[in-house]
């Protein structure tokens, strides 16, 4: 799921919380569809008929992550973890908004592995990190980047608890961003960016290295919680596309595209 060159495409994960919205993601080109239930906060789980449901309707045509929520008892996780790997979910994220602890954050990141293990099914683990976390009392991304390598989850996904504040690179800062995907990389694990991404921000997330880009706000009609349309992915795929094409420009690519294009 890593180690993406230069010139090759960020990949578009849409969030969808029913089969419905996974098709309709799926029309649109979204490459990784990603089951999670908006109204239940960042990384809210689905039900895991939910879950069933849209590794079904997607049918092997691109991966399905699972969001496992980013609080609570690591047995807890780890059994929603087994349950996702069970169901189909080529990998699951979790977080860390209730800890702070770097061995708190590491048992709950092996726990999860190790029920995500199956001999037959394998399903990885991507390790969240929040760029608001000293708002909402979270680990900090160093030590949730420090646990991702030391414990061989796949990757992190940096992206915000709150969906309704100044996004994540207002929170975090181009060059502590930019300093953490360097981090990442040089680790060998898969960096994935979300949380209010404006196009002039995925233009960054592009030449940064950042190897996936998640929405949910900006593929749905009437924002997060409304639902996934076809043709608003199709649009952030084409916006993603003019990156590639446009790479030696960046910020002009970007100048070319709607400025209201919100990616959250």
């Amino acid at each position: 799921m890593h180690g993406r060159n230069k010139g090759e495409y960020v990949r578009l994960l849409v969030s969808v919380r029913n089969a419905e919205e996974a098709r309709a993601a799926l029309a649109g080109g979204a490459e990784i569809i990603d089951a999670k239930e908006p109204s239940l906060g960042a990384l809210g789980p689905v039900d895991i008929g939910v879950l069933r449901g849209i590794i079904e309707a997607v049918n092997g045509m691109r991966p399905v992550s699972a969001a496992l929520g980013d609080s609570g008892d690591a047995n807890a996780l780890a059994h929603a973890a087994r349950a996702a790997a069970e169901a189909g979910a080529m990998f699951v994220k979790v977080g860390f908004a209730d800890v702070r602890e770097p061995g708190a954050v590491r048992e709950r990141l092996a726990r999860v592995m190790d029920g995500a293990l199956l001999p037959a099914v394998p399903c990885a683990v991507v390790a969240v990190a929040y760029a608001d976390w000293d708002e909402v009392g979270g680990a900090a991304p160093s030590t949730v980047l420090a646990a991702a390598a030391a414990e061989g989850a796949l990757g992190v996904l940096v992206d915000t608890v709150r969906k309704d504040g100044a996004g994540l690179f207002r929170c975090l800062g181009r060059a502590a961003l930019g300093s953490l995907v360097r981090e990442a990389r040089a680790r060998s694990l898969m960096v994935a960016l979300a949380g209010r991404i404006t196009v002039e921000d995925m233009a960054f997330a592009y030449e940064a290295g950042a190897e996936i880009v998640g929405v949910r706000g900006a593929a749905c009609e009437h924002g997060r919680t409304g639902r996934v349309r076809e043709g608003r992915v199709r649009e952030l795929v084409t916006a993603r596309d003019l990156l590639r094409v446009h790479r030696e420009d960046s910020h002009g690519a970007s100048l070319e595209l709607n400025r209201e294009t919100s990616f959250r």
